[in-house]
């Protein structure tokens, strides 16, 4: 059988026949093909990430919020840490479910320094089975607040790195849609959200902006751009934060601002404490 370009050199047909990404033949169908090639170009992203953590602190923990099925976990494992003696990627789920069949694969494939927890965030940041700091948090397609949540987690355990894939933003979008006849006596910027597609719309991109805005007020410097081309996902954006420990000046005004301009006040605890 020809290789599939897909696939890495000594990435475990195992693991992607487990994950359901590769059939028991070993062929790819359209939708898994998407699915690896989004956690493939992912990884493009968080491999030199990994690797600068491992120059500078010798060994990386890695924690994985709103794990789900841990396919971007087991992927990061097999691609870089099962070369590895040192290192470990904790999987953060709420599904016991999910939980327990990630630990399972994991004890099949012999990939012993991963741990899957049934935990929710406000448990996860003081659990003992967590370490007090984590070096690199992730959060694929985490939906709705559980992307906010997963930087709550991050800026507790003190993260180096904080890679996003934002997903379903409706927080804000609920909030636009609830006081959207106040806002029109308050203020012509109303229009942007006036129509339901255009609030779902600018609700998802008002988000990221705050959320952009909390990461650099907290001294992260960010990268945004597409994780692939529109046509595989339009939950599409990628945030990646490095904490350089000098946050932007203005950036907790500017979220206090927007949020008054917006009417908004309702969201500050959620983006500023």
């Amino acid at each position: 059988m020809p290789p599939i370009p897909e696939i890495r050199p000594g990435q475990s047909l195992e693991l992607l026949q487990a994950l359901h990404i590769l059939t028991r033949d070993g062929k790819l169908n359209q939708d898994s093909r998407r699915k690896l090639k989004q956690v493939n170009h992912l990884f493009h992203f968080i491999e030199p990430l990994l690797a600068e953590l491992v120059a500078t602190n010798g060994t990386l923990t890695l924690a994985d919020h709103g794990a789900g099925k841990s396919y971007l976990g087991f992927i990061l494992y097999d691609l870089f840490f099962k070369s590895r003696d040192d290192g470990h990627i904790y999987g953060i789920e709420t599904r016991p479910e999910l939980v327990d069949n990630a630990r399972d694969l994991a004890s099949r494939l012999g990939f012993a320094r991963m741990s899957f927890l049934n935990l929710c965030v406000e448990n996860a940041i003081d659990s003992p089975a967590l370490p007090a700091q984590i070096d690199l948090v992730t959060a694929l397609h985490a939906c709705d607040t559980a992307t906010d949540d997963a930087i709550r987690f991050a800026f507790h355990k003190q993260a180096k790195f904080i890679v996003l894939v934002p997903c379903c933003q409706a927080e804000v979008a609920a909030q636009l849609r609830s006081k959207k006849n106040e806002s029109f006596a308050r203020t012509p910027l109303s229009e942007i959200w006036r129509h339901p597609l255009h609030t779902r719309e600018f609700g998802s991109q008002l988000t990221n902006a705050l959320r952009c805005l909390q990461l650099e007020a907290r001294g992260y410097q960010l990268q945004v751009t597409e994780l692939v081309g529109w046509e595989h996902s339009l939950k599409n954006e990628l945030i990646v934060a490095r904490h350089t420990g000098q946050p932007r000046g203005n950036a907790t005004a500017r979220l206090e601002q927007i949020l008054h301009q917006l009417n908004l006040d309702g969201l500050r605890d959620r983006f500023i404490y």
